[in-house]
């Protein structure tokens, strides 16, 4: 029903799961109170019922509450418990949980810091389509000085559709001892369209330095990708 637009229908539906003992109905009446849709926006009340649904063992329920801990702004911040919820989200397979569980390692909170285990979480998550897992390994490995190994995570991040992945790939393909300035006007130009505004500085800067003939190839290649996603998409559908 949500996702046919009938909020108040997907909220009868979330509350009836909830009351039956369904955690992930929990979860997502949560989820409607957090946003106010088709309800009052009432972010204590979504806590409340994250809360029930991660003690039911619904991992996304544990991955938004342990987020509420670590911003501290509805509840009391606590590292500690905020990093445990995202950690068991994370043990049980959930992508954005080994994404967060990971930064929490990385940043230290809660836990001690533990650069090895934060990458070990980023790759399971990245393993299994999680963009910004990508573009966090991506970033790391280039703060490492690892330019492949960060051009790898940045394309795949990329290929998916994500703005940020295409411009920081575009950027690593402007330098190194073979740059390849037309796919990275490419990427450049499809970042813009894709939200990202900043990218526009950067593609205008690759086209002052490409010939028209290559400006063309560029965006030609930025053509192909956008009717080949489309046409995932449609098949995907």
């Amino acid at each position: 029903m949500l996702n046919a637009g009938d909020v108040s229908g997907a909220a009868t539906e979330f509350a009836a799961a909830y009351e039956a003992g369904d955690p992930e109905g929990a979860f997502y009446l949560g989820r409607l109170f957090e946003l106010g849709l088709g309800t009052d926006q009432d972010e204590m009340r979504a806590a409340n019922l994250y809360a029930a649904a991660a003690e039911g063992g619904a991992t996304k329920a544990q991955v938004r509450l342990g987020l509420m801990y670590h911003e501290g702004r509805v509840l009391l911040r606590d590292y500690n418990e905020g990093t445990r919820l995202l950690c068991a989200a994370a043990d049980a397979g959930d992508a954005d949980g080994q994404l967060n569980c990971g930064l929490a390692y990385r940043a230290g909170r809660g836990v001690q810091t533990d650069d090895a285990l934060a990458q070990s979480y980023w790759q399971k998550a990245a393993d299994q389509g999680n963009i910004l897992a990508m573009n966090v390994l991506g970033q790391t490995a280039l703060d490492a000085g690892n330019v492949e190994q960060a051009a790898t995570y940045l394309k795949q991040s990329a290929d998916l559709g994500n703005a940020g992945g295409m411009y920081e790939y575009a950027k690593l393909l402007m330098v190194g001892a073979s740059p390849d300035p037309v796919t990275a006007y490419s990427y450049a130009n499809l970042a813009v369209v894709r939200g990202l505004a900043d990218a526009g500085v950067l593609r205008d800067e690759i086209e002052a330095q490409l010939t028209p003939e290559q400006v063309a190839e560029g965006q030609a290649l930025a053509r192909a990708w956008t009717e080949a996603r489309i046409l995932a998409d449609n098949d995907a559908n």
